[in-house]
């Protein structure tokens, strides 16, 4: 990476408003990073707060079912909070408190990011709000109400298709307004430089164990590791420690919603272009006038127009795959692995899990895979309850 780039992506395209801020941050973060006490700190809260290490879980019953390769889970799903944002947050809430900011604000799509800010800015004693698309407030009754609870202020963003691309405005908009007091608790690993190496370095705890784990399991390295992706901060802190690894596949599964052959997904790879959005150079969904176009998937975590920088250019370096997952494929595979491992994803990781019933039964016996279960279903029960026809009220 050089200033802020993966390759030709990346950058700074943000308002000279918030350009001395983003520069204090990255002088800031690069000091604390390398900072023996606050590591220490971080270290702490990640062990004794949030539940590090997550298990790796080998999954039997699915790796006999399909009949290929070993099939090993990530369990992020049982991180404090229920998914991998911890990691990243307390993180950033942290390192806002050494930079003497004592407000965080935060943007959501499916409320995990939002639980794990709120959840956060409590532990530290910050003031907290989270902007959420009114469409996925509705979709995510469930994490708004346990945000209430935490202490944050929801604010239902009512502009564009209001969803997750709008809470990013919003939120952006914000900032800018409180610059001087508050820290925008970025949560995947898009925006201007420096956030997305931010969450990438505080996601990368992931990959690391995982690693370990499975060298100690196996005594060598997967042959793939897969992941869901919307802006991407999972499927990074899954790959960042295996992409020197050449021999190990990333996969990444972005959303296709009803299929690339209609307007409803959110397959940025697959359909988008280059341009520039939210601070940032990548690829985007976007129109014929390269306006931002609308995007659809069930989930709404990955319900985003765009993909972080680092991808974009690992997809360009031909070093990581991206793959396309229908809504039906990842209801099915939500199903599939809670009948098959008594397990209930988020249905964001169900789009990975869907990709590996593809493979795996291609892939030799003594084969592995790592799939990350980025967070656990709870909050998509009702939704998948509805989409099979189900009366179901939370």
């Amino acid at each position: 990476m050089s200033k802020g780039r993966f390759g030709v992506h990346g950058g700074q395209y943000i308002p000279e408003t918030l350009m001395n801020e983003v520069i204090r941050l990255e002088e800031s973060y690069e000091f604390y990073k390398n900072d023996p006490d606050f590591n220490k700190e971080l270290d702490d809260l990640l062990k004794n707060y949030a539940g590090r290490p997550s298990l790796l879980y080998y999954a039997k019953q699915m790796t006999q079912d399909l009949g290929g390769a070993k099939i090993y889970l990530k369990r992020e799903d049982l991180n404090h909070t229920g998914s991998h944002k911890i990691n990243n947050v307390l993180g950033q809430v942290l390192l806002a408190k050494k930079m003497g900011k004592m407000r965080v604000i935060a943007e959501t799509g499916a409320g995990q990011h939002g639980v794990a800010t709120a959840t956060a800015a409590a532990l530290l004693g910050m003031e907290c709000e989270i902007f959420m698309g009114k469409e996925d407030t509705d979709r995510q009754a469930l994490n708004v109400y346990r945000m209430e609870l935490l202490g944050a202020k929801v604010h239902p963003v009512t502009s564009g298709t209001m969803t997750l691309k709008d809470a990013v405005n919003e939120t952006m908009r914000e900032w800018t307004n409180r610059v001087h007091d508050t820290h925008y608790v970025l949560g995947s690993v898009m925006g201007p430089h420096p956030f997305p190496a931010i969450v990438r370095d505080f996601q990368s705890v992931i990959s690391k164990e995982a690693r370990a784990q499975i060298l100690e399991y196996e005594g060598k390295l997967p042959d793939a590791v897969v992941a869901c992706v919307g802006g991407g901060s999972n499927a990074m802190g899954m790959f960042y420690n295996f992409i020197g690894d050449k021999e190990v596949a990333l996969i990444g599964c972005e959303a296709a919603g009803h299929g690339l052959n209609t307007q409803k997904h959110a397959a940025t790879i697959a359909k988008g272009t280059p341009g520039v959005f939210h601070g940032m150079k990548s690829y985007f969904c976007q129109d014929e006038y390269g306006q931002i176009a609308p995007v659809y998937s069930i989930s709404a975590g990955l319900d985003y127009p765009g993909i972080g920088p680092e991808h974009a250019n690992l997809h360009d370096s031909k070093r990581a795959q991206y793959v396309p997952v229908t809504d039906d494929e990842a209801v099915d595979a939500f199903e599939y692995l809670a009948r098959t491992e008594g397990i209930i994803c988020a249905i964001e990781s169900a789009h990975a899990v869907a990709h590996v019933r593809k493979i795996a039964p291609e892939m030799k016996k003594d084969d592995i895979i790592i799939v990350c279960l980025s967070g656990r279903g709870d909050k998509d029960v009702a939704a998948i309850a509805r989409y099979k026809g189900v009366n179901i009220h939370e």
